[in-house]
């Protein structure tokens, strides 16, 4: 069986000060036992508490005074989750997963206690966690839970640096790469071997293409589409590259064969101002509602946002759009440092038919923000 060694690792000390996190975080919310869900490749939770990296579903029971449990489908991922997982316990959950569950917490004696519950376990399992324990109190720690993740640790905050190196080459590799005549399509297969080669993965490859001279679209489009890039054409972008379960994102915009518009330079000066303005702004003790207030910016200018303002790292919080834009529920937040955070203003015309991005990843320092990017800040013009 291949050696741990051979794979990226979090430290035995960063990964036991995890688990004390987690610990700290049952007694403030009163159980003492904590049962957490997570599907996918790098389900993030799971992930966290265990250093594998996750499958198609999987369950890690916590408790503060015996050793936690990872319990988990497929059958045979069981052995690659014994090579990385730090937690010694895996399990499979059996042919039905909710069963699984219900099984182990009568085993550990939980049928009757107060839990808490962290990610999205679907229905039927819940339900048939329900019936089989019907005495259990399960109390929702969700939130308080991505709040403790939003304080990166060093290792995490390497972690992410490199992916956002990954991701720097991959924007170049575009710029490098783009012609006319290209689909629109084939532009991920330039930004992909950047990760590929270096043992990463795309996160996600956003982008449009269109004439400068006839816009038609505000935001870089999840999909691509097998239209050809011409002369004259610009492209507008949002890129992540990732590494193990850690993501940095860029938000550029190129043209072909020649410079922006004055147009699109207008709109693309907006949202460097609104970039360069939420960067020198945030600090530790800095708050959402100063950075809404901030990015009014935009507005002042004559244009609106589409995609949100500021979001955490993976997509933690907090995330936010500016004052007028507002259409989250969720309360002030205070930034602290070391949160990484992705400053991305998407500055759109109000008839919806322009707009570009510019934005990247930064760590939030004591007096300042800290870049992990280092792709240049400007419109990129590629040959035509």
């Amino acid at each position: 069986m291949r050696q741990s060694s051979e794979f990226p690792r979090f430290s035995n000390s960063e990964m036991a000060g995890r688990h004390a996190q987690a610990r700290e975080l049952m007694g403030q919310a009163g159980v003492q036992f904590l049962l957490l869900y997570g599907a996918g490749r790098y389900a993030s939770e799971i992930y966290w508490l265990t250093d594998w990296p996750g499958g198609r579903e999987a369950y890690v029971l916590f408790q503060q005074d015996q050793d936690p449990v990872l319990l988990m489908q497929l059958y045979n991922h069981v052995p690659m989750a014994r090579v990385l997982s730090v937690i010694r316990d895996v399990r499979w959950a059996g042919a039905n997963t909710g069963n699984g569950v219900a099984a182990l917490l009568q085993e550990r004696g939980l049928s009757s206690k107060r839990i808490g519950l962290v990610g999205a376990i679907p229905h039927t399992q819940y339900q048939k966690i329900r019936e089989r324990s019907p005495q259990a109190e399960f109390v929702d720690l969700n939130g308080k839970f991505r709040m403790l993740r939003t304080i990166k640790s060093q290792e995490e905050i390497e972690r992410i640096r490199f992916a956002s190196e990954l991701t720097d080459q991959s924007m170049q590799a575009l710029a490098e790469g783009i012609k006319p005549g290209m689909r629109e399509d084939e532009l991920p297969a330039l930004i992909e071997p950047a990760y590929l080669k270096a043992g990463g993965y795309a996160g996600i490859h956003f982008m449009t293409s269109m004439p400068m001279r006839d816009p038609h679209f505000p935001v870089p489009a999840q999909y691509q589409s097998s239209r050809r890039l011409q002369r004259g054409d610009c492209l507008i972008t949002e890129i992540s590259g990732s590494y193990w379960g850690y993501s940095g994102q860029i938000h550029r915009s190129y043209s072909l064969g020649e410079g922006p518009t004055p147009e699109w330079k207008k709109l693309h000066d907006v949202a460097v101002e609104a970039f360069e303005t939420l960067s020198g702004l945030i600090k530790d003790g800095t708050s959402t509602r100063e950075a809404e207030e901030a990015a009014e910016v935009i507005h002042r200018r004559g244009y609106s946002i589409y995609d949100d303002l500021i979001h955490g790292a993976n997509q933690y919080p907090p995330i936010f759009q500016t004052r007028t834009t507002a259409r989250h529920e969720g309360a002030e937040v205070i930034f602290r440092e070391n949160m990484v955070i992705v400053i991305q203003p998407n500055v759109i015309t109000k008839d919806e038919k322009m707009g570009l991005q510019f934005g990247e990843t930064l760590v939030v320092r004591k007096n300042a923000c800290e870049s992990l990017n280092s792709f240049r800040r400007e419109w990129i013009v590629c040959d035509g």
